[in-house]
């Protein structure tokens, strides 16, 4: 066992929160891993990794020791990328965390295509609406939508994601459709709500150079998933604020209705971001350019929207 296997092996440890994760990742025995820490802590005379709870953690001397693999084991691979750079083929594993509901109608169908042009790229793809650590988690990219919550995270813009008040025509056969943002409140409409907001119970519409709050005091449903509200609007359950990518198909297919195109709500952004300090790899790269390429500046879900539906500029 080398030096180097034993700092491998200890930082995917951490990385994967368990023994087992990493004998997973490194496609080894748990009892291997089990020596690499070994040997590790007796080359360090100490502890590494505390094992009197249930979740691992660092002792003093393993988050020193970790901080300075990670850096060496990052420019290690930066140096393997470097020399891969100069073949014209892409190799190797990529991993990406992404929304779920954007990934299924939008980033599923890009991963393929990236594998199909390049057959020697794996790629691990997790999907969580939640932000996940890029880190720990070992992530190479997240594509994330919206406002970056770590601003020391570097980002790419790849898209727009513009956002509209949608219901089906028969809610709005049966409870008339709001024209100003005083008819939300004053008909009473059922709202279906994403919860997955800091605000979740206000709908931000652009009335001339100021921004309006709508209250959503009727919320037939909350949910953390937007294809949820979705599909629940469409069903006739209420209105809901989507985004494009997910309502312009219901949308030229009669499903949904554009409401309140008179109020713009606020369009934020999809990115692709990852770590700083870290050279992002050749085939992470690649990835980036072929999404961004793929999806913006004026994503294809928009231009699916015909000339009737086409969405009021703010």
């Amino acid at each position: 066992m080398s030096l180097f296997d034993d700092m491998k092996v200890f930082a995917q440890v951490i990385e994967s929160g368990s023994f087992s994760g990493a004998a997973r990742r490194l496609d080894i025995a748990k009892s291997a891993v089990t020596r690499h820490i070994a040997a590790l802590e007796s080359r360090l005379q100490g502890s590494v990794i505390n094992r009197s709870t249930r979740r691992l953690s660092l002792t003093e001397m393993g988050q020193a020791y970790y901080d300075r693999a990670r850096r060496i084991l990052d420019d290690v691979a930066e140096a393997d990328e470097v020399a891969r750079s100069l073949q014209v083929e892409l190799i190797g594993r990529l991993r990406i965390a992404a929304p779920m509901s954007f990934a299924h109608a939008h980033l599923s169908p890009a991963v393929a295509a990236f594998l199909t042009e390049h057959p020697r790229v794996e790629i691990e793809l997790d999907l969580d609406d939640e932000h996940v650590d890029l880190i720990n988690g070992g992530f190479d990219l997240a594509v994330r939508i919206g406002a970056l919550k770590d601003s020391s995270m570097i980002a790419r813009l790849l898209a727009p994601c513009r956002r509209v008040v949608c219901a089906s025509p028969s809610y709005l056969a049966i409870h008339g459709e709001p024209t100003t943002l005083d008819d939300l409140e004053a008909f009473d409409h059922r709202c279906l709500v994403y919860s997955n907001r800091p605000v979740a119970d206000q709908w931000r519409f652009k009335v001339g150079d100021t921004w309006q709050v709508a209250r959503v005091t009727r919320q037939r449903l909350t949910c953390n998933n937007g294809q949820a509200l979705c599909d629940a609007a469409i069903e006739g359950l209420g209105l809901a604020v989507l985004p494009t990518f997910m309502a312009s198909e219901p949308i030229v297919r009669g499903q949904l209705k554009m409401l309140l195109r008179d109020y713009p709500l606020a369009e934020p952004s999809i990115y692709a971001v990852w770590p700083p300090g870290r050279q992002l790899s050749t085939k992470a790269r690649a990835m980036v350019e072929a999404l961004s390429q793929r999806f913006g500046p004026t994503p294809y879900w928009d231009k699916n929207l015909s000339t009737e539906h086409e969405l009021r500029r703010s």
